[in-house]
């Protein structure tokens, strides 16, 4: 029987959508899933909401929830990873802090100041899972949704023992399916190839019926300049000359080119503070599920695009399917650093998970990636030697907060940060 531990199981909405796509496959329907949560409460709402996906889609599954992680990887096949360390009050420091040296933020889970002390937090708990894969299920995959997913990831790899891990995200497939909507194709009709690192890769090709898709993405723009215009990834395709996979909310804190200026925040609806709203609504939605959990009442459940389940039923089964996987750099984007986090089209089958060799980007896009890469590097090491100088150089080549901050400000912004998060960050930073 296939063994599936669910690590942060206590995000329940994830949960239950994840389920639902595992479960929809016949050939899984009889999995064993272990969910783990650290959070008692959490856990039980979370095995609750398991239960009733399982006896909704009429599966067999087997359920068992721990707070004991060891056992939830005991003998695990795979484990899926979506932990949030330090929770809501750790995103409002990521907030709050930088705010006050005039530093403005939209999501701070990817890059930038705040994704840096999310990985510092996140990248001691990834080790002790790896550790604890290496030795309890060292074949195992794990799938990991947790960000920051390039700088997660790079960690695993440079960090563990354990190598068998794919950083997996939905910005692709969204993108896909919105650059169909934008030119009027099903999406399901085109032909689609990107590449490049996690929240900044890019569409390479797109095609339908053997003619690239590019030519009427233009006119879509050209025609609505009051709606797809005034979207920051588009003004980043007007001067690269390739569409990013990214959402404008996330693309606009990775350069220094709008969220420094009011006006641009304003022209390109830049939404300040996004991800602060996103998690108090998360919180009201956990409150929601629990209720009516409680009270017996039904909940949607859809496929969702993710990719997790697709991998596990590939590799179960041996169907083959492609899915875009941030995986180490071992060539396969050779513009970008040697053993860097790039995300990739790969092959999963029996076999696993098998990266494809894209090759050069293009070289203005490899430049931007390689920008986003030195504050990704520089956090693995910061984590990894425990050198709180490297979270500064971190810091300092951010490009939001370079367009912002002075090299003293920063310094103080990092003490502070650091101090505030004492306790939650590697031995060395503490």
């Amino acid at each position: 029987m296939t063994r599936i531990a669910f690590i942060g199981a206590g995000s329940v909405e994830f949960t239950r959508n994840l389920l639902g796509d595992i479960f929809s496959f016949p050939e899984l329907a009889d999995v064993e899933i272990a969910l783990h949560d650290i959070d008692e409460e959490r856990l039980a709402t979370a095995a609750a909401m398991a239960r009733w996906t399982n006896d909704t889609l009429g599966a067999r599954g087997r359920i068992t929830a721990t707070t004991d992680r060891r056992r939830a990887l005991d003998g695990a096949d795979f484990a899926i990873n979506m932990v949030q360390v330090g929770g809501h009050a750790a995103t409002q420091l990521d907030f709050e802090i930088p705010k006050r040296y005039g530093l403005r933020q939209t999501i701070a889970d990817t890059s930038g100041v705040g994704a840096v002390f999310r990985a510092l937090r996140t990248i001691p708990v990834m080790l002790a899972i790896a550790g604890d894969m290496a030795e309890l299920c060292p074949q195992a995959w794990m799938l990991n949704y947790t960000n920051p997913m390039a700088m997660n990831c790079w960690a695993w790899y440079a960090g563990s023992r354990h190598h068998n891990i794919v950083g997996l995200c939905h910005s692709i497939q969204n993108t896909s399916r919105q650059v169909a909507e934008y030119v009027g194709v099903p999406p399901d009709e085109i032909i689609f190839h990107g590449a490049g690192v996690n929240h900044m890769s890019w569409v390479l090709r797109v095609e339908h019926d053997g003619r690239s898709l590019y030519p009427a993405l233009d006119a879509a723009i050209a025609a609505d300049p009051e709606g797809l215009g005034r979207h920051v990834r588009v003004q980043v395709y007007r001067r690269f000359g390739y569409f990013p996979t990214e959402s404008s909310e996330h693309f606009a804190e990775y350069v220094p080119w709008f969220m420094r200026d009011d006006a641009e925040i304003e022209r390109l609806r830049i939404p300040v503070d996004e991800y602060v709203r996103r998690s108090e609504e998360n919180l009201e939605m956990y409150a929601d599920e629990k209720r009516m959990l409680a009270a017996g009442e039904p909940f949607e459940i859809e496929r969702s695009q993710e990719y997790a389940a697709q991998i596990v039923h590939a590799m179960v089964t041996g169907v083959p399917r492609t899915v875009y996987g941030n995986v180490r750099n071992t060539g396969l984007i050779t513009n970008l650093p040697h053993d860097a986090c790039v995300e990739v089209p790969c092959l999963v089958d029996k076999a696993g998970v098998q990266p494809t060799c894209v090759g050069d980007l293009p070289p203005q896009c490899a430049a931007l990636d390689r920008t986003f890469l030195n504050v990704v590097e520089l956090t693995v090491r910061a984590a990894l030697e425990g050198d709180r100088q490297r979270v500064l150089q971190a810091v300092a080549l951010d490009p939001n907060a370079g367009a912002v901050l002075s090299l003293a400000q920063m310094e103080t912004l990092v003490d502070e940060m650091l101090a505030a998060e004492r306790d939650l960050m590697p031995e060395g930073l503490r």
